[in-house]
């Protein structure tokens, strides 16, 4: 099975896989039919080289146009390979993880982009545990793709894997949340479902813990997954929520691994925010953020004996690190967030059910809860970058010279966050700050350098050989 950390020498640098799987535009290089056909292929003798013998496979999707494509290609991919495929449809993320322990699979595909644009797609792959492959396994399943196209040895008859479609009246996924869902007793909620993957099972299991209940951006039409809804576009929720007197809002991204939640004031609530709550009222003494964090939730802990480690972006690191330290909360200000003592990666109604059974535990309201955390003002830039030359940029003088200074005028009491994105063409600059005024004129500064150095290109030195990055 896939999914024992430790077990699988560590290999070359991947390439295809970033942090959250492989991505790129949806019919292009690499996110192909073909190449999704071999990754099938690459996963079930993968499987079946480490000693199971039948592998069985759950696939899930989002609503992206591409993913019936894709997904069918990993189905046949795997079927070649001699796996038999359980067909999930449409289902979150964390429902296909939360699945391929359910029904005792020996891995999970998700076909999904995630919070990219529609036309975007993604592709990744989950262990037995359900838990996101370590990088020594990507890296394995890199080693067979490496050469192109990867052949299955032949096989024919009952060799060949089948396909079943999953029971969705079976309900094993609903059944788990709902289990870690408080009751909500007519609580006003305004869901954004994103039009994604969270479009059908959201709804109903808000609906069934008692929530007055509106939802909108539930009509997926294959184009709409994230246009302007959904966690990376929040402000319309923001408004609703404030407008409609509604008492929380809820809003996910598009294969619901993420939420963000709006208190009853229409203020946004960061996965710093959820943090902050979920390990105070659990008591938690140890949580895992990422450098993007706020500093100010950041001292807010401290004060309250709770110590935030910081690792790298992406929620495989924090994954990493909670599991190498035995802790159990985590997560990213993104409102990616891991309950370890309740599931293998990050769900996003799972994260909104937890925080709002940790505000009726506690007493103290959301919007209490957003009025005692401080948070400092912190703006993140998105810097279109080609994607070849992307992960030089922070290794650029000029651009090393702007974080310097931006670094050194802030002092302690600011940061500066500069980072190839693992999953699109993108450099994010993250400036953060004791005012407005300091984070708009540093944000200013470094992105100015990092726009110049993207139009002038990246010495060859500072640039990484890349092959078939990942975007």
């Amino acid at each position: 099975m896939i999914g024992a950390r430790g077990t699988v020498p560590a290999m070359s640098t991947r390439h295809l896989f970033g942090t959250d799987g492989v991505r790129g535009i949806a019919g292009v290089a690499p996110m192909t039919a073909s190449f999704a056909l071999s990754l099938g292929t690459a996963t079930a003798e993968h499987l079946r080289d480490r000693g199971t013998e039948r592998p069985v496979v759950v696939v899930g999707r989002d609503t992206r146009r591409s993913g019936p494509m894709l997904a069918s290609a990993v189905a046949a991919g795997l079927n070649a390979g001699g796996a038999d495929v359980i067909d999930l449809g449409v289902m979150p993320t964390p429902g296909v993880s939360h699945l391929v322990r359910a029904l005792d699979a020996a891995a999970g595909v998700v076909v999904s982009a995630s919070h990219n644009p529609f036309a975007d797609n993604g592709l990744k792959v989950f262990g037995a545990d359900g838990a996101k492959l370590a990088d020594a396994e990507e890296a394995a399943l890199e080693e067979r793709l490496s050469q192109g196209a990867v052949e299955p040895r032949e096989r024919s008859g009952a060799d060949l894997g089948a396909v079943r479609r999953y029971r969705t009246e079976d309900g094993h996924y609903v059944r788990f949340l709902l289990g870690h869902a408080p009751y909500l007793d007519g609580l006003r909620v305004a869901l954004d479902c994103a039009n994604g993957a969270a479009y059908q099972i959201a709804p109903r299991v808000f609906k069934q813990i008692g929530a007055r209940l509106e939802v909108g951006h539930d009509k997926p039409d294959g184009l709409n997954i994230n246009a302007s809804c959904g966690s990376t576009h929040p402000e319309a929720l923001r408004q609703r929520v404030q407008q409609g007197g509604f008492d929380v809002g809820v809003t996910f991204d598009g294969d619901a691994d993420r939420a963000l939640l709006v208190d009853r004031h229409g203020r946004l609530v960061t996965g710093d925010h959820v943090l902050v709550i979920n390990a105070l009222v659990r008591g938690e003494k140890h949580v895992v953020a990422t450098q993007m964090s706020n500093l100010g939730a950041e001292r807010y802990l401290a004060e309250h004996g709770v110590t935030l480690h910081r690792v790298q972006v992406g929620d495989r690191y924090v994954h990493e690190k909670l599991l190498n330290e035995g802790w159990r909360l985590g997560g990213e200000q993104s409102g990616h967030v891991l309950f370890l003592d309740k599931a293998p990666t990050g769900d996003g109604i799972l994260t909104a059910l937890q925080t709002l059974a940790a505000c009726r535990a506690s007493g103290v309201a959301l919007e209490e809860w957003v009025e005692r955390i401080p948070c400092y003002p912190q703006t993140l830039a998105n810097v279109p970058v080609p994607a070849a030359v992307k992960r030089g940029l922070a290794d650029d003088d000029a651009v090393a010279a702007a974080i310097a200074e931006a670094t050194g005028a802030l002092g302690d009491d600011g940061r500066v966050n500069v980072r190839p994105s693992g999953t699109e063409a993108l450099v994010r600059v993250m400036v953060e700050a004791a005012s407005d005024e300091l984070v708009e004129r540093w944000s200013l500064h470094v992105v100015a350098a990092v726009r110049a150095a993207a139009a002038r290109g990246v010495p060859a030195a500072a640039v990484a050989p890349v092959a078939a990055a990942p975007v």
